[in-house]
């Protein structure tokens, strides 16, 4: 498209070029008076006409006074012939200065050629221009079929990333090292008779650095890599996939040693035989090409193909088999102390103010991904220029935490007192009931300010990283989500649609506890199978491996383990009606209540006096021991 509007641009300078030359040739720079010759006779018997200039027929005529006119003797005559006809006095045209002028050999080919080539010279340009068009259209048919991989130059050290520049995922960088070490110095490994892995798949939820840690092996390597989606391989016609995979491996091996990254592999490396297409759709024949050229690389071609998906489920076994993707490397969430790492990478270029606590940030941040993390510290600088602010404050941060997951502040939603009195008990139920509950995650902050889809939110997270959650935190987790519907019922006497959303995701829960993790008293199995249709694109469809008996059954410990939540959450706030009151007033008065006020309001005693009273019980139960 860029070369399409640089081509008519050239064309159009062209034409207003030879428009400017043709006005300037046959346009006058003035206008003089025209006469005739008998005025012309009369001015001259009058003594008035100092000069005449004849240029062809043309009279160009100088009056004594300065003024000019211009007038036209006749063809077939001279012009002193013409004169004396109209009774010139020849006295009186001796002293007048008569020039007489050639025509110029550029004027005439300019007024008489010049109407001919203007038309000849616009047909040859745009004769030019469509045959240069379709010298790029057979250029870009001729490229079709080649790869579209973005190379990154290993002499680019300004864009260098290496595995400084990647926090946490320890266990990648090590298994990862050893193609660092293999395309490094190769001989290493084939004189002890070992073969490098050809494919190295990395696998981890969206965010969680796969691209960022495949560029740091080619950054700490020092080779090419080669950047190129799935989805890019796959085209309409049949065979442009895999005419691009041939091209991009030959692209690699020419610049040897390299790493190929292909990103989303899954688009073209689903299992093959459920497609529509049967085996010759455009998918199966790209899969089938990689799995050719990544078995048709010898112990000497220093070429290592990583690929990164969300989905290891759905690709073909064909290409993990040894040979192919043979090593697999899990990108995780990562822990607190990895957060930390990772918001201090990218914090280094910001602003932040002394004295914030970045580690209370990542114990905030728990299930974030680095991703995640970059794009707090984002909202977070955006937020300090946004109020003219010169540093990033603790302020800013934890209010992009809640705009991250929850999404921006509504503070123009008009919301009527009496809904919003709703709200207010409906998020403070939910607090106290988690802050009641010993396995509940501690509550970090409780607004009813708007935000995304929610009318007020009740922010909970754990103090440490959980791989494993037990029976008992998911029991009082179901009384925390049913603590809103409770309050609004047992204060006003009636429920109202905004605990939909947690009565949805109570269910699932309980359900999961049933057919999932084996916590009821149905016994330690499962219940049904999930299998995605790869042909129906993301449907699930569940095996159901029970009987109806049995569905039964399932449905009637969901509801158990639901309504057990229930009175415990109606126990609670019920036994607590005055602290539920006081949190509410104070929601309404001010919006937003922070953990330590919280805490406070609720009985719990903070972090240091909690340790300090901790402290002070075991120097007694020492004492006691002593004088037992």
């Amino acid at each position: 498209m860029r070369n399409l509007l640089k081509n008519i641009g050239i064309v159009l300078l062209v034409f207003m070029f030879i428009a400017a030359i043709s006005i300037l040739y046959s346009s006058p720079q003035a206008k003089p008076q025209s006469v005739s010759l008998s005025t012309l006779v009369s001015e001259i018997n009058d003594g008035k006409v100092k000069e005449i200039s004849i240029d062809s027929d043309n009279l160009k005529i100088t009056l004594a006074d300065g003024t000019t006119q211009k007038s036209t003797k006749e063809k077939e005559t001279g012009f002193t012939e013409s004169l004396k006809n109209y009774g010139v006095d020849n006295e009186k045209l001796t002293p007048i200065n008569i020039d007489i002028k050639g025509e110029s050999s550029t004027s005439f080919w300019l007024s008489n050629l010049l109407p001919f080539i203007i038309p000849f010279i616009l047909v040859a340009a745009f004769v030019w221009f469509m045959f240069r068009q379709a010298q790029r259209g057979n250029s870009q048919a001729l490229s079709f079929g080649m790869s579209r991989a973005r190379m990154t130059d290993p002499k680019d050290k300004k864009g260098r990333i290496t595995f400084a520049n990647v926090a946490g995922a320890k266990e990648a960088k090590e298994e990862l090292y050893e193609i660092v070490e293999f395309l490094k110095n190769p001989k290493k490994f084939l004189n002890l008779g070992a073969k490098i892995p050809k494919g190295v798949l990395l696998l981890g939820s969206p965010g969680t650095g796969k691209t960022l840690i495949s560029k740091a092996v080619a950054g700490e390597a020092n080779v090419p890599f080669f950047n190129i989606s799935g989805s890019e391989f796959v085209e309409m016609f049949v065979g442009v996939g895999a005419s691009r995979v041939r091209d991009l491996f030959k692209q690699a091996k020419r610049n040897a040693p390299a790493i190929v990254f292909i990103d989303e592999i899954d688009a073209v490396g689903r299992h093959r035989g459920a497609g529509l297409g049967g085996g010759h759709d455009e998918r199966e024949q790209t899969l089938n090409q990689i799995l050719v050229e990544m078995d048709g690389f010898d112990t000497s071609t220093n070429v290592i193909v990583i690929a990164a998906t969300n989905r290891p489920d759905v690709l073909d076994p064909a290409l993990l088999r040894p040979g192919r993707f043979d090593r697999r490397v899990v990108m995780d969430l990562p822990d607190i102390e990895e957060r930390l790492e990772i918001l201090k990478i990218h914090s280094k270029n910001k602003p932040i103010l002394k004295g914030v606590n970045l580690r209370v940030i990542a114990q905030r941040t728990s299930g974030f991904s680095g991703a995640d993390l970059a794009n707090l510290l984002n909202e977070a600088a955006i937020l300090a220029a946004r109020r003219s602010k010169k540093t990033i404050g603790m302020e800013e941060l934890a209010e992009s935490i809640e705009k991250v997951i929850l999404g921006p502040e509504r503070k123009s939603r008009r919301i009527d007192e009496q809904e919003k009195k709703i709200i207010a008990y409906h998020e403070a139920g939910h607090a106290l009931v988690g802050a009641t509950l010993k396995n509940a995650d501690p509550v970090q902050k409780v607004s009813i300010i708007s935000r995304g889809h929610a009318g007020g939110y009740t922010l909970s997270a754990p103090e440490k990283d959980k791989t494993l959650h037990s029976r008992k935190y998911f029991i009082d987790e179901l009384s925390v989500l049913l603590g809103g519907y409770v309050s609004e019922k047992i204060t006003f006497g009636d429920i109202t649609t905004g605990a939909s959303n947690d009565l949805e995701r109570a269910t699932a829960m309980a359900r999961n506890l049933v057919t999932r993790y084996g916590m009821s008293d149905l016994g330690p199995r499962t219940f049904g199978h999930k299998e995605e249709l790869i042909f129906l694109g993301k449907d699930l469809h569940e095996e159901k491996n029970y009987s109806e008996k049995t569905a039964e059954d399932i449905d009637k410990q969901v509801s158990q383990f639901i309504e057990n939540a229930y009175q415990v959450a109606k126990r609670i706030l019920t036994d607590k009606k005055e602290t539920l009151d006081k949190i509410s007033s104070i929601l309404l008065e001010r919006e937003t209540i922070e953990q330590e006020e919280f805490n406070a309001l609720v009985g719990i005693p903070t972090k240091d006096k909690a340790e300090d009273e901790k402290e002070t019980q075991e120097k007694t139960e020492v004492r006691v021991n002593l004088k037992g």
